[in-house]
C-alpha cells in the first residue's frame, strides 16, 4: 500500500444495526488489520428526521460484544474528530460554496410542489423526470438567475438547495476493487442535492468531505452504493483531491426468493438479523447475543458470505481471518443467507468452549429455572454438548436430570410388556447391591445379572432408561446412573413400576 490504510464503518444511526451493516465493519475491520492500518467508525446524522434514540449507542455497544471495535470513534482516539456528522456541520457550507465558486454547483430555488408537479407530468407522458443537463438550463436555479437576484433571494430567506453539476457526454472508466472496471455515463445521471437551506449537507457532500479530511484510504461498503460512486468521484475531481480506492461489498440475500435479506426474512423463518435485540413500541426484534450465539461464531459465519479464502476451510479464528482476508476474493455475486449453516457455525465453537465454562453459563439458565443441584453439572453438559447448538438447548437435553419424569413417551411406553415389572424389580435388587456407584461397575454388574439369567438386553435396557428419562434419549444410559445415583435412580424405577 502506497499509504496508511484508514477505512471507515459510516452507519446512520436510524435504527439496530442490520447484519449486512455488520458484516461492512468486519470487513473494513479485517482489511485494516491486515495492513496494519485503523478501522475508524464515524456516525452519519445528518439526517435528523430518521434519527433513532438509541440506535448510535446500540452500534457501538454491537461491534464490541463482536469482538471489532474501532480504533477511533466518538470519545476514543479522536485524532480528526468530531465523528460524529451533526458535530461537523459548520464546516460543510464552505466547501458547498467552493463547488459554485469553481462552477460545478449551482443554488436551486425549484420548490417540492414544482418538483412534484414536473414529475407527475412526465409520468403522465411516459418518462422519468430526472433534474440534469436535460432541464437544469430551464428550471429556478442560479443557472438561469442572475447572481444579484440569487444573493437577493438567499438574503431573503428563500429556501434553496446546492445541486451538483453533472459534467455532460462524459464516459467514467472507474476502477472497484471488486468489480474491477466499471463505467457510467455522465448523461444518465442526475445533478443530486449537496447542501440544504436549513444548514445541513446531504450524505453525498459530507460522505466525501469526511473522507477526505478523514484520511480515508479505501471506501468498502454495499453494492447498493455503487450508483453513488459515479458523482462521489466527479466531487474528489472538483474538489481537486486524490480519491480513495473503492470496494463494493455483495448483497446478503434472503435464504428463500429473491431479493436482500430482511427483518421480515428472520421474523417469519424464526432466525436473528440484528447482533443484538433491538426493542420497540412495537414489539421485540431478535439479536443473536440474546438467541445464545457465541460472537466469534456470528463473526465466521459473517465473514464467509461473500468471501472465501480459496480452501475448505470453514472454522477460522478473528487472526486467522485478518491473516487470510483479500478484497480481491470477494465474490461479485450475492451471497445467500442459510439459518441452519448459521446455527451449525455456533454448534462448531460451542464444542470448542471448556466443559466449565459451558457449565457456568448453564448453572445460569437452571437458576433462572429456580433449580438447584448437588448434580455434576460440569459432567452433564460433558455427556451432551454434542447434541446442542445453542447453550439453551442444554435444558432441554438435559431436564430430566434435574426433575424426575412425570410422564412417559407413548412409543416407549409399548415396549413395556407384561413381565417388565417383575425385571424392574429384579433390577432393583442388582443396583441396591453395587457399593462402587460408577457408570463402569454398575454396567459391568448389570450385564453380568443379564447374561447369567439368559435376560435379553432389549427388555431391560429400554425400560431402564424409560423409567430414569421418561424418553429414549440422552447419553450412555450407565453414565445417566451414576449421575443421579443410586437412591434417585432407584426411586425413578419404583415410580415407573407405579405409573405403566
Amino acid at each position: 500500500m502506497s499509504k496508511p490504510v484508514r477505512v471507515r464503518f459510516a452507519p446512520s444511526p436510524t435504527g439496530p444495526l442490520h447484519i449486512g451493516g455488520v458484516r461492512t465493519a468486519l470487513f473494513n475491520y479485517l482489511f485494516a488489520k491486515k495492513h496494519n492500518g485503523t478501522f475508524y467508525l464515524r456516525i452519519e446524522d445528518t439526517d435528523q428526521t430518521r434519527f433513532v434514540p438509541g440506535a448510535e449507542s446500540y452500534i457501538f455497544e454491537a461491534l464490541e460484544w463482536l469482538g471489532i471495535a474501532p480504533d477511533e470513534t466518538v470519545g476514543k482516539n479522536e485524532k480528526f474528530g468530531p465523528y460524529r456528522q451533526s458535530e461537523r456541520k459548520a464546516m460543510y457550507k464552505q466547501y458547498a460554496d467552493q463547488l459554485i465558486e469553481n462552477g460545478w454547483a449551482y443554488y436551486a430555488f425549484d420548490t417540492a410542489d414544482k418538483l412534484d408537479e414536473l414529475r407527475k407530468s412526465a409520468e403522465g407522458e411516459g418518462n422519468t423526470f430526472i433534474y440534469n443537463h436535460t432541464v437544469r438550463e430551464t428550471l429556478d436555479n442560479s443557472l438561469t438567475v442572475s447572481r444579484e437576484d440569487v444573493e437577493k433571494r438567499i438574503a431573503n430567506g428563500e429556501a434553496y438547495v446546492v445541486r451538483f453539476k453533472t459534467p455532460t457526454d462524459q464516459t467514467l472508466e472507474l476502477q472497484d476493487i471488486i468489480r474491477g472496471d466499471v463505467k457510467f455515463d455522465t448523461n444518465l445521471l442526475d445533478d443530486k442535492v449537496l447542501f440544504k437551506s436549513d444548514g445541513m449537507p446531504t450524505y453525498h457532500l459530507a460522505n466525501i468531505v469526511d473522507d477526505h479530511l478523514m484520511k480515508t484510504s479505501h471506501v468498502i461498503r454495499g453494492e447498493e452504493w455503487l450508483p453513488s460512486m459515479p458523482l462521489h468521484v466527479l466531487l474528489y475531481q472538483a474538489f481537486g483531491w486524490e480519491a480513495p480506492e473503492f470496494a463494493h461489498l455483495p448483497l446478503i440475500l434472503k435464504p428463500i426468493g429473491n431479493g436482500k435479506l430482511s427483518k421480515r426474512d428472520g421474523d417469519k423463518m424464526g432466525f436473528p438479523v440484528f447482533p443484538l435485540e433491538w426493542k420497540t413500541k412495537e414489539g421485540t426484534s431478535m439479536g443473536y447475543r440474546e438467541n445464545g450465539f457465541f460472537p466469534e461464531a456470528v463473526v465466521n459465519f459473517l465473514a464467509l458470505l461473500g468471501w472465501n479464502d480459496g480452501t475448505e476451510q470453514e472454522i477460522f479464528s478473528l487472526d486467522e481471518l485478518v491473516q487470510k482476508f483479500d478484497l480481491a476474493r470477494v465474490n461479485k455475486s450475492g451471497a445467500k443467507f442459510d439459518p441452519e449453516k448459521n446455527k451449525w457455525f455456533n454448534h462448531q465453537y460451542l464444542q470448542k468452549q471448556s466443559d466449565e465454562h459451558l457449565a457456568e453459563m448453564f448453572q445460569k439458565i437452571l437458576a433462572e429455572k429456580n433449580i438447584s443441584t448437588t448434580l455434576d453439572v460440569t459432567r452433564i453438559v460433558s455427556l451432551n454438548k454434542e447434541r446442542a447448538n445453542f447453550v439453551t438447548d442444554l435444558w432441554d437435553l438435559t431436564d430430566y436430570f434435574f426433575e424426575a419424569p412425570t410422564s412417559y413417551d407413548e412409543k416407549a411406553v409399548k415396549n413395556w410388556k407384561e413381565e417388565t415389572p417383575e425385571l424392574m424389580k429384579q433390577l432393583i435388587a442388582v443396583l441396591e447391591g453395587i457399593s462402587d456407584f460408577t457408570s463402569m461397575t454398575i454396567e459391568t454388574t448389570v450385564k453380568e445379572w443379564l447374561t447369567a439369567n439368559e435376560i435379553g438386553m432389549g427388555k431391560v435396557m429400554q425400560p431402564f432408561r424409560l423409567s430414569l428419562v421418561g424418553k429414549m434419549m440422552g447419553p450412555h444410559l450407565f453414565d445417566i446412573v451414576e449421575i443421579l445415583g443410586k437412591e434417585e435412580t432407584i426411586k425413578r424405577i419404583r415410580k415407573a413400576i407405579e405409573t405403566i
